[in-house]
């Protein structure tokens, strides 16, 4: 498992090497069918993280790589489930707030999550047996020197507690429900603090410990929220469908999430 962590570090600082390149041009944005915008960074970024873990033996299932139908993905238990650049209206307004995502999914469930900011350098990763971890590169992170930066990393959730009751809102994505969900939260704690974030640092926020609770009642793909939920499970949160309470699950027939929350357990 800690090769596998230390590939896909790797793998998204690499990845998010060649989003910076793109970021700081004047760059072309498609529309997909799904009318979702794409630019040439989410592409290069797909490249960059397909060939780095090409020769672990799991299949990949990428936002931006080919759509794999249900019948060529069910039999899979463990599989590579990846966005190459989550957030990419943010990437597109330049706010700084987008990630590479990249999980390894075990029976329906992350067993590790790699989020990076390359804006920032933040990198968030977790693992099964691990538990999980962020630190800020402020060099560039090779082979060579990649133990020595991770040991330089916080254990998640840090001593960073919020004297506000706090709950992270999408910035681009929120919707009526969420504001009665933010609503019956003033009901039970008084004032509550409200934080925004882009793309899946959201839920890295709460895994963070800068945050209690991060409702998405909104639309999401499984390829947007598998990492972050590796990082939140193994810092002691949940990532639960916000109707039956059940663990969300990945790799399911329709790739679309269900509404969900992650809360402390």
């Amino acid at each position: 498992m800690k090769n596998l962590v230390d590939l896909s570090i790797l793998a998204a600082v690499e990845a998010g090497k060649k989003i910076l390149e793109v970021y700081k041009l004047d760059f072309a944005v498609e529309t997909k069918s799904d009318n979702s915008p794409l630019t040439i960074a989410d592409q290069q970024s797909h490249e960059v993280i397909k060939a780095a873990l090409a020769n672990t033996g799991y299949p990949l299932l990428s936002e931006e790589g080919k759509q794999l139908s249900y019948d060529e993905r069910k039999g899979w238990d463990t599989f590579w489930l990846v966005d190459p650049l989550d957030g990419t209206k943010e990437f597109i307004k330049k706010n700084g707030e987008f990630t590479v995502n990249i999980a390894l999914v075990k029976n329906g469930s992350p067993v590790l999550g790699v989020v990076y900011v390359p804006v920032t350098g933040v990198l968030y990763y977790g693992a099964e047996g691990l538990g999980s971890y962020m630190v800020t590169l402020s060099e560039e992170l090779t082979a060579d020197n990649l133990q020595e930066v991770l040991s330089t990393a916080t254990a998640l959730p840090g001593n960073n507690q919020p004297a506000l009751y706090t709950v992270v809102a999408s910035r681009s994505h929120n919707s009526p429900e969420t504001e009665v969900f933010i609503e019956e939260k003033r009901k039970i704690h008084g004032q509550v603090d409200i934080v925004s974030s882009g793309s899946s640092i959201k839920l890295c926020l709460v895994a963070e410990g800068k945050a209690q609770v991060y409702p998405r009642l909104a639309p999401t793909m499984e390829w947007d929220t598998a990492a972050g939920h590796g990082v939140a499970k193994y810092s002691g949160c949940r990532v639960y469908n916000y109707e039956t309470n059940n663990d969300l699950v990945y790799n399911k027939e329709n790739l679309l999430n269900p509404w969900f929350v992650v809360e402390r357990a």
